[in-house]
């Protein structure tokens, strides 16, 4: 089963419908899209996914718990990085359910496993890291760069990703000079979800994105991930450009 996260998947545009219904003010019309993308979704993680949201439109507690339960095991069923980081979440939600419905014990034991649950990845790579700079074998990446996405920020960490893909769009949304590249890191110290895309709108981590505040080792380079067309690298320009949330740094 492919587990990459693809904007063009036919669940995760029924579930960009249903965020954009929710932010209108159409809650109905929100749950019978995400509803839409549950029946129509053709494996275990698009269901993972249109489950979350049909989740969030239920009317009553009881049904709210249903469709978390059911997205919940889903997620341990995957058991994959792009899922994993959904679980604490998914327990707290649980836990605060079980409290609405003043049932301690079950509420204790939900958020105990958030706890255990705590969001820390598991992620073996192998990884990658998108730029225009033209570096080589055993050179080291580290913190204190320009972020792609605010000029005068100066970043904490150093990002990467499990996804090639996701670092060649990186790469071409980069503001240097030079050739877009994308180079097989491997990171010297701990690392943690990027806590920017982890649960924001979609659950988990499904772009499989990190950070760290140590260096990252250059250790090989591909060439081979789907490039996007200058239309596209407009539109995502555009986005980020009209994007009014805060980098967490």
């Amino acid at each position: 089963m492919n587990m990459e996260f693809n904007p063009n998947n036919p669940t995760i545009k029924l579930c960009l419908q249903g965020m954009a219904l929710e932010d209108a003010g159409q809650p109905e019309e929100a749950r019978t899209t995400f509803l839409q993308a549950w029946n129509e979704a053709c494996n275990d993680f698009e269901k993972f996914i249109a489950a979350f949201y049909v989740s969030r439109q239920q009317k009553n507690v009881p049904d709210k718990i249903r469709w978390l339960q059911t997205c919940l095991a889903l997620a341990l069923k995957l058991n994959n990085e792009a899922v994993n980081g959904a679980l604490p979440s998914l327990y707290s939600n649980i836990a605060k359910c079980y409290e609405d419905l003043r049932d301690p014990e079950n509420a204790k034991k939900n958020h105990e496993l958030a706890i255990s649950f705590s969001d820390k990845p598991s992620d073996n790579g192998p990884f990658y890291h998108g730029t225009r700079a033209d570096l080589q074998v055993g050179d080291l990446l580290t913190p204190g760069g320009k972020s792609n996405y605010k000029q005068d920020l100066v970043m904490n960490h150093i990002y990467f990703t499990a996804l090639a893909n996701g670092a060649g769009l990186a790469a071409a949304l980069s503001q240097d000079d030079g050739h877009e590249r994308v180079y097989i890191v491997e990171p010297t110290g701990s690392f943690e979800n990027d806590p920017n895309v982890t649960n924001k709108k979609f659950p988990g981590n499904p772009t499989r994105s990190y950070r760290t505040k140590e260096p990252l080792k250059i250790v090989g380079e591909v060439t081979d991930w789907v490039r996007q067309t200058p239309e596209d690298i407009k539109k995502w320009r555009e986005k980020l450009a009209n994007n009014k949330g805060e980098i967490i740094n």
